[in-house]
């Protein structure tokens, strides 16, 4: 047996919900298709076919686990202190994970009220008055207590979703570790939930039918615009089907290619939501690409259809989106008819204008980011801060620069639009989720020079969105990351950027707990800072070898994006398509980039390393060698290809840059 367990990665899954959740039946179904080895622990037949003890599942749990066995914890567990010994089960090669079914109330009762021949004899009557004093005590799970995954079920879409999650999983598949699925709700309106059910839920055409569906719609606006507001922002992108109005693409080959793009960026975007709009209920394209999703088991919370006006759904839809796109012409102008028509006209010359500022034109299958002034009055009245312009092929024979139904060109210009178009808005979810910002924390004296304001001794508290843990994730646990890891040892991993900000990118991962970033560093890890700029300098050593131009920096950011301490390793060309803004630009070019030969030094000799303030971000965009001032990213980046200035004065000191000594610089 114990052959078998070191050949199998163990789960331990917490079913979370009331009597009527599905909790037993998700277990049967799971265990009926999974080629893993699972063992169910039912706290209502435990005892010989009987209820039994807390203490008689955690017996069992563990005697499973000794088998190899992962585990199912039946039980309803709706509690932390219920949930706490179960937790405890977790350790090396154990992960723990929770599966919370929080399906209406009036579903479960439902459910409870009509079985019979319950294992628990939770049946009738009493399972209403049972299920409902549940409900009022409930305290959902985090990820903090324990768990390394936590996963939401609000309707069964999500369950079926839930279960072929886990039914699919062979004996040495992981999944990704997080939570997934949650829906922040109101707190202060639960007690009232079964009146609010109750309105809900009444005969349709009533006046009390209308109050619950008015009810629902302002309780959905103001859980969007909580969240919106929250450290948990719910990034959400409304974007119409490219191409397959006024350019005439097949609707069949723009589904597949939709639902295609989609399943391949949501993983990326941490719990952001891609949302596909059309004005019509009969619309081909929402229907094709709503059933292709379902049969692909593509979360339906974080990438579904919605009929609306992409204009005003907030206002009139009750769907908050903070980015939408908006499928343009080549000329970036308003006009036609459409989508396009409808977001310039809604926007206001405020869209133009800050359009122009970032490009003139566009070619097929590329996009462009536009943030919207604080005059806009889609900013305003919706909400939308960013409208992401989109140009697709084009197949209409009566257009210019038509395709002549070349779908083979076609397909892969479509393909390049929604990537474009999806890592426009992977960038507007980065700049948007990082944690806020620390009061007191650095400032920028009259000099230039950098002074660290500091409390002593004192760690500044950190809320990190989803997305931003990937880097911790890696860390700790490099060995269920092989496709994206290139080396790693018990002390560092290293890892490709996954946006290259310059032709070479590479990160050095420290592998220490509590070490989120350069303000958690003190003078006990300076052997690991020494270490991580080693393996960064080999790396260097190693690009140089295949192309002796480049030059490098090694270095950290001021306050990072993402958690985990970091040292970039990155060539000076700034040759990327991922570099898109003035904050990437100002993260690596201003004195908020602290390089590694300085961080030595500082934290060798008085205990700590300065960090810059956030403000130098906001900065003018500035060649980084010769300095001089430009309007916007694409003329910078002409620039850049071209100047050949010597760098800095202060850059060329203290072994900052590193090149081949035959390279000028």
């Amino acid at each position: 047996m114990e052959d078998s367990a070191e050949k199998t990665n163990q789960i331990v899954v917490l079913l979370i919900g009331p009597p009527g959740s599905g909790k037993s039946t998700f277990c049967d179904t799971v265990m009926r298709s999974s080629l893993r080895p699972w063992s169910r622990v039912c706290q209502d037949i435990i005892n010989n076919g009987k209820a039994g003890t807390k203490a008689q599942c955690l017996k069992m749990a563990t005697s499973s686990l000794k088998e190899g066995k992962s585990v199912f914890i039946d039980r309803c567990n709706l509690d932390r202190e219920q949930r706490s010994e179960f937790v405890k089960l977790g350790g090396p090669g154990i992960e723990v994970h929770a599966v919370v079914l929080e399906l209406p109330a009036q579903v479960c009762i439902s459910r409870s009220v009509k079985r019979t021949g319950h294992e628990g004899n939770l049946q009738g009557g009493r399972a209403a008055a049972v299920v409902n004093r549940m409900l009022q005590s409930k305290e959902l799970p985090k990820v903090n207590e324990g768990f390394s995954r936590v996963m939401f079920c609000y309707n069964d879409a999500d369950v079926e979703n839930a279960v072929n999650t886990y039914s699919k999983l062979g004996p040495m598949d992981t999944l990704p570790s997080g939570c997934f699925g949650e829906k922040k709700s109101d707190t202060k309106s639960q007690p009232g939930i079964m009146k609010f059910f109750k309105k809900v839920n009444a005969l349709p055409g009533s006046s009390s039918s209308n109050e619950g569906t008015n009810a629902m719609r302002k309780a959905n606006e103001k859980t969007e615009n909580f969240r919106l507001g929250s450290a948990d922002i719910v990034h959400t992108l409304a974007f119409p089907s490219v191409s397959t109005a006024d350019f005439q693409f097949d609707l069949e080959k723009a589904s597949d290619i939709i639902v295609e793009k989609a399943e391949e960026f949501l993983p990326k975007v941490g719990t952001a939501r891609l949302v596909l709009v059309d004005l019509s209920h009969g619309s081909k394209i929402l229907s094709l690409v709503k059933a292709k999703a379902s049969q692909k088991n593509i979360d339906s919370e974080r990438f579904f259809t919605f009929v609306g006006d992409i204009t005003k759904l907030r206002s009139e839809g009750g769907l908050h989106c903070n980015v939408i796109a908006n499928a343009t012409n080549w000329r970036l102008k308003p006009g036609g008819g459409g989508v396009n028509a409808a977001i310039f006209k809604a926007a206001g010359p405020d869209l133009e204008t800050a359009t122009r500022v970032r490009a003139n034109t566009l070619l097929p299958g590329k996009a462009v980011v536009v943030p919207l002034p604080s005059t806009c009055p889609l900013l305003n009245a919706e909400g939308i801060t960013h409208v992401i312009h989109v140009l697709g092929p084009n197949m209409n024979p009566n257009r210019p620069d038509n395709l002549s139904n070349d779908y083979t060109k076609g397909c892969k210009t479509l393909r390049e639009a929604y990537t474009s178009l999806f890592e426009g808005f992977l960038s507007v979810v980065q700049d948007q989720s990082k944690f806020p910002k620390r009061s007191n924390q650095t400032a920028v004296s009259d000099s230039g020079s950098l002074e660290d304001t500091r409390d002593s001794g004192k760690k500044m508290s950190k809320e990190w969105s989803t997305w931003a843990l990937a880097l911790h994730t890696i860390a700790m646990h490099p060995e269920r990351h092989e496709n994206v890891v290139l080396e790693f040892s018990d002390n560092i991993v290293v890892i490709n950027d996954q946006y290259p900000k310059a032709r070479k990118h590479v990160l050095v991962l420290a592998r220490q707990e509590s070490l989120d970033g350069l303000e958690d560093v003190r003078k006990e890890n300076l052997q690991l800072l020494q270490e991580m700029h080693n393996v960064g300098l080999k790396w260097v050593d190693r690009f140089q070898n295949e192309d002796a131009s480049l030059i490098f920096r090694l270095g950290y950011h001021s306050v990072p994006s993402m958690r985990q301490l970091h040292l970039h390793v990155i060539s000076q060309d700034f040759d990327s398509d991922s570099l898109k803004n003035k904050k990437h630009w100002n993260s690596f070019t201003s004195s908020f980039f602290r390089d590694s030969v300085d961080v030595l030094e500082e934290v060798k000799s008085q205990g700590k390393a300065n960090v810059a303030s956030e403000d130098l971000l906001k900065g003018e965009l500035r060649c980084n060698r010769c300095r001089s001032a430009h309007p916007n990213i694409p003329k910078l980046k002409s620039h850049v290809r071209s100047c050949r200035s010597q760098f800095p004065e202060h850059v060329l000191q203290n072994s900052r840059l590193v090149a081949r000594p035959e390279t000028k610089l």
